[in-house]
């Protein structure tokens, strides 16, 4: 295990509206305010969009499974945020759903909100870490440095 400590910094609260895409949204939103790291809950509901639901196998590079969704969903759901110089790095996990069926992954793609998504922001400040491509993997994963 690696860690690094920060604090608190500025609190945004942020509506989605219906038919935003999420993550394209909130990555505006990331640059804008000039955010290097925090962390985001939200609440809500995605009207289509694109879910990695584990790997196909548990292997590693992992081959992702993807599933499709429509037709609008609630859902919830946490995630970090880590600018480089790629610019912002999202990594969304949300459990969702539809009369009994239910969803959980990481959100990808152009998922789009279906009414509202109410998210709050947390920015995290003095942190060392960043996003970066891990070779063994081939994923965007969390490196802590000087750890």
């Amino acid at each position: 295990m690696q860690y690094t400590q920060g604090n608190l910094g500025r609190i945004f609260l942020l509506k989605f509206e219906d038919d935003d895409i999420l993550l394209e949204k909130l990555a505006t939103f990331v640059r804008k305010e000039k955010i290097k790291a925090a962390t985001l809950v939200f609440i809500g509901a995605l009207k289509k969009g694109d879910l990695v639901t584990g790997p196909k196998n548990p292997v590693i590079p992992p081959e992702p499974n993807k599933v499709d969704f429509r037709d609008g969903w609630e859902v919830m759901g946490i995630g970090t945020i880590f600018t480089n110089k790629s610019g912002p790095q999202i990594h969304i996990h949300s459990s969702m759903g539809k009369k009994l069926k239910t969803l959980t992954g990481c959100v990808r793609g152009k998922s789009k909100v279906f009414l509202v998504v109410e998210a709050i922001v947390f920015e995290l400040k003095g942190l060392k870490a960043t996003k970066a491509i891990d070779p063994k993997t081939g994923l965007n994963l969390l490196r802590i440095l000087g750890s």
